[in-house]
């Protein structure tokens, strides 16, 4: 069985992937959740390279929002990388941002929602961080989600800097590695459109899912099965 390696995004943490981490492992998946450090594309996916290039046999991929970016540097060149699974996630082509898809399509409302925040970056110089407002993170990145669990994420959000979301791969996994893409129809964070234009781009299998951007907690099930779906294809 393959491994699968979950990347969170910017405003969530690795819990977010609980409920689908909870649909995968009776199937007899080994998982695991890495903490994306949110501090710029190329140091995530170094970070996350260094984890995946540990575990041996295959492994699956799966990000959210900007980890996408993440996982499309990430995974370029690992040979024991099978597939890429994009949920609700950016798929960035080499000088493509997460700032720079938004602006391709109308419908995120994260730019009137997000409050700037400074912070120091790890080379010591002084940066900014973003977090969605806690009034307004329910409706914007979780509309699906139960309020009193929206309301945790929101108080629990991991902020990224102002120059991940700025950031751009140097490389691009879905050029040579197999994507699977789930759009979540409702999402107010990264607009379905954009996400279709993404998926096409990249040749990616894809399935749409009547979800908000937090659709891997509002929806485990169908989104475990998608990845199980990739999964097993890599198994023929």
């Amino acid at each position: 069985m393959p491994t699968v390696v979950f990347v969170h995004g910017a405003f969530a943490d690795s819990s977010s992937w609980n409920g689908v981490i909870a649909h995968l492992k009776p199937r007899g998946y080994p998982v695991m959740a890495l903490a994306n450090p949110l501090r710029g594309v190329q140091e995530d996916a170094g970070y996350v390279r260094s984890i995946v290039d540990t575990l041996d046999g295959p492994v699956v991929m799966v990000a959210h929002s900007y980890g996408g970016a993440v996982m499309t540097e990430a995974a370029d060149g690992a040979d024991n990388v099978k597939a890429l699974v994009y949920v609700a996630s950016i798929s960035p082509d080499v000088g493509e941002s997460t700032l720079d898809l938004l602006m391709k399509y109308p419908g995120s409302q994260l730019g009137t929602a997000i409050d700037m925040v400074p912070c120091r970056l790890p080379d010591g110089s002084m940066g900014m961080e973003q977090y969605i407002q806690q009034d307004k993170f329910p409706d914007v990145f979780a509309a699906d989600v139960p309020r009193d669990v929206a309301e945790l994420m929101a108080a629990t959000q991991r902020p990224a800097t102002e120059s991940a979301q700025a950031g751009s791969p140097t490389k691009v996994a879905w050029k040579s590695i197999p994507s699977w893409t789930l759009v979540s129809t409702q999402d107010l964070g990264i607009p379905p459109d954009l996400q279709r234009f993404m998926a096409q781009r990249a040749g990616s299998t894809t399935i749409e899912v009547d979800g908000s951007h937090a659709v891997a907690v509002s929806q485990p099930g169908p989104v475990a099965e998608f990845i199980d779906t990739a999964a097993r294809a890599t198994m023929n």
